[in-house]
């Protein structure tokens, strides 16, 4: 088998060795106007002058992809690669980019290396334009996969495979990311300073989305050119060794409730992303988990808004924007305003994004009282009056309206869930009369952390082009998780498999929001259909938990159904880079990234029709853009209604394999990336920032 590879990998070289005009792939793009072309992060083409790949190199040492970038406008090449074997070199000329390299032919010692190689090309007639910059696929060498030497997992292990040890992976996978962020792909003019506070930060503090998109959305900006912070609590249950360059900061006192609390500031990268982690001396945010722990939630996150304005105010560290995410920092922008905009700090401006309405920030008088603030202050309708209980003995206050009063903009997470909560919901009086600055900004998914090319928990990588791997890691998850699964035969360039049925997945909280009554439903129906149904969640509420976990016990010795009730990002990374299609029933969704990632991935979204998924999803049945067209959607919320939908997906599966193989490639080249909607974010920051 190694042999085979050594002789594959000869082969390939030989190939891309040719002269430029024998080669399929040269990536030779015209300078016309007139042609756009639907490429990497889905950016269109103009006005740039002819990319030319003389020889690309396809063997790979430790990494599974090699990005190689080219700057035409700065009249410089640059390229880095994520492996150190490589010889390799760059050269820029006026009209052309010629890029040559020598490989070192070393031992391939992954189950599977991909090469995909990409080149960034700018206007050179106007370098100074950022219009102009796109990023061009020049070049993808395939994969090759070695069958024979993956070791498959049982569901029979002492350790589950998606807790195997990952450290080794996960430590260069941060590195890549790293020198990611490092690479700027589109400077803006007036960099910004934009901190972010919020209570969630994937990989290291992540229970849902939220910390998904603090990530990505930091990262985006970063690659603009802007500076970016998080601000996040230092929650005991959080793995240092994915916090680089950890380190002690600084130290200083914040106020709780009549005392003055030590806290210890950590700074740290995260993805190559600076962090700075809040500790406070007491009992705040000690536990096993994120939430749930045994203090009082609201009094620590109260505690956590002010020690952050109070870091600021010793330090004089003033950001441009403050962004503040949920209602668990609701309080930072009435801190801000009535407290430290008085002292010191009075350069930063606040954006409030609301990542789901459901959540409010309940709070009594004598809680918001705890941080400094005079809480009766704040109990009247125009400020932070609970308008559901006006008239109760007592009142109640809500940290969420207090925040979009106070902010200088508030955001929420898709278009269509603005529509929805302005007219729903007793909050729709509030985000009414502030409409001039509430606005829906489409969330995006961080293509660092979620690519399946680059996975450090997938036992295969692939790409779009390229799904041999996917068909590798679905064999994987069904073989590890005691599922049914038949073979897997290489042809040449093409990977089959015996005995072939649809993968369902659902990665989600279990809560009402998310559809449970549908969820139910489809295990037994999917079974029903000749699919596979694999779900993986928790359930905060114990009725619920109970009820599925009768469930997962019925299931438990089934080939055909899976029911984990528990949280692994790592297993997520998995199923997502083996299933076919992905469930997502939600009442409401204000956004979602379980259907982008999923697509990422070659999964195909089954889906509601409401907030982000209606925003993101479009049939493939009677949508009049076809080029749009990427899943499938249901709109009521009875089984009747979705197991129409259910049916309309497995008929496609089973019965035209090869159109669904082509949807499966179709939608992993969507651009669902930040890159999308990051510019939305910064044209905000840079409206409401204070000019000197």
């Amino acid at each position: 088998a190694k042999g085979l590879l050594r002789r594959s990998a000869l082969s390939c070289w030989s190939l891309l060795s040719r002269s430029p005009s024998s080669r399929p792939f040269s990536g030779i793009v015209s300078p016309s106007p007139e042609r756009n072309m639907t490429i990497i992060q889905n950016v269109a083409v103009k006005d740039i002058f002819k990319i030319d790949v003389l020889a690309i190199p396809c063997t790979c040492k430790d990494q599974s992809v090699l990005a190689l970038d080219a700057h035409l406008g700065g009249w410089q090449g640059r390229y880095k690669f994520q492996s150190k074997s490589w010889n390799s070199k760059v050269s820029v000329g006026v009209k052309s980019l010629y890029i040559s390299s020598k490989p070192s032919l070393q031992k391939v010692n992954h189950k599977a290396v991909c090469v995909h190689v990409r080149a960034v090309s700018k206007n050179v007639e106007h370098p100074k334009s950022t219009e102009e910059q796109v990023l061009t696929t020049v070049g993808t060498v395939k994969t090759f996969v070695d069958i024979e030497n993956i070791v498959w997992p049982s569901p029979d292990d002492d350790i589950p495979f998606w807790k195997q040890n990952f450290t080794k992976r996960l430590k260069l996978s941060s590195s890549s990311a790293a020198s990611g962020v490092e690479r700027h792909l589109n400077f803006d003019p007036d960099p910004l300073h934009v901190m972010h506070v919020t209570a969630e930060m994937a990989p290291i503090a992540k229970v849902g989305g939220l910390g998904d998109v603090v990530t990505g959305l930091a990262r985006a900006c970063m690659e603009r050119g802007h500076r970016v912070d998080v601000l996040l609590p230092f929650y005991e249950c959080i793995s240092k060794d994915q916090i680089m360059d950890l380190n002690l900061a600084t130290t200083f006192s914040s106020y709780h409730n009549g005392v003055w609390v030590l806290v210890n500031l950590y700074r740290g990268k995260v993805s190559g992303i600076s962090v700075l982690l809040v500790q406070p001396s007491n009992h705040f945010f000690k536990g096993s988990q994120i939430y749930g722990g045994s203090y009082n939630e609201l009094e620590a996150y109260l505690f956590f808004s002010r020690a952050c304005l109070e870091w600021m105010q010793v330090t004089g560290n003033h950001p441009d924007i403050i962004h503040v995410h949920e209602w668990q920092t609701g309080a930072l922008p009435l801190l801000y305003w009535d407290v430290y905009h008085h002292l010191s700090v009075k350069k930063p401006r606040i954006v409030l994004t609301i990542h789901n309405m459901e959540h409010y920030g309940e709070c009594s008088v004598e809680e918001l009282t705890m941080c400094g603030l005079d809480g009766r202050r704040y109990c009247s309708i125009d400020k932070a009056v609970d308008e559901r209980t006006i008239g109760h003995n007592p009142e109640r206050l809500s940290l969420l309206k207090g925040g979009i009063v106070y902010s200088n903009a508030v955001t929420t997470v898709s278009p269509t869930y603005v529509n929805e909560t302005l007219c729903s919901g007793w909050l729709a009086g509030t985000l009414m009369q502030y409409r001039e600055k509430y606005k829906g900004i489409l969330n995006g998914i961080d293509s660092e952390l979620w690519d399946p090319i680059k996975d450090p928990y997938l036992p295969a990588p692939f790409g779009a082009k390229d799904l041999r791997g996917k068909h590798i890691c679905k064999h994987y998850v069904q073989r590890g998780l005691g599922l049914q699964f038949g073979s897997l035969k290489l042809n040449g360039d093409s990977l089959s498999e015996s005995n072939r049925s649809p993968l369902v997945i659902c990665i989600t909280r279990l809560v009402a929001q998310k559809g449970i009554h549908l969820i139910r439903y489809a295990m037994s129906r999917i079974e029903q259909l000749g699919g596979q149904f694999v779900l993986l969640g928790i359930a905060p509420d114990g009725r619920v938990r109970g009820e599925f976990e009768f469930l997962a016990n019925q299931y438990k010795a089934s080939k055909k159904v899976k029911v984990l009730l528990t949280y692994s990002e790592e297993l997520a990374h998995m199923l997502y880079a083996g299933a076919d299609i992905v469930l997502i029933p939600s009442m409401f969704e204000p956004c979602g990234l379980t259907q982008m990632i999923g697509m990422k991935y070659g999964v195909i979204p089954l889906v509601r029709k409401t907030g982000g998924l209606a925003d993101t999803v479009f049939d493939v049945e009677g949508h009049s853009n076809i080029t749009r067209a990427n899943g499938f959607i249901f709109e009521g919320i009875d089984e009747g209604s979705f197991n129409s939908a259910l049916e309309r997906a497995f008929n496609y599966y089973f019965k035209s394999p090869i159109w669904w193989m082509e949807l499966v490639s179709k939608v992993m080249q969507l651009n669902n990336s930040w890159n999308k909607s990051v510019g939305e974010y910064i044209e905000l920051y840079n409206y409401i920032r204070a000019r000197q």
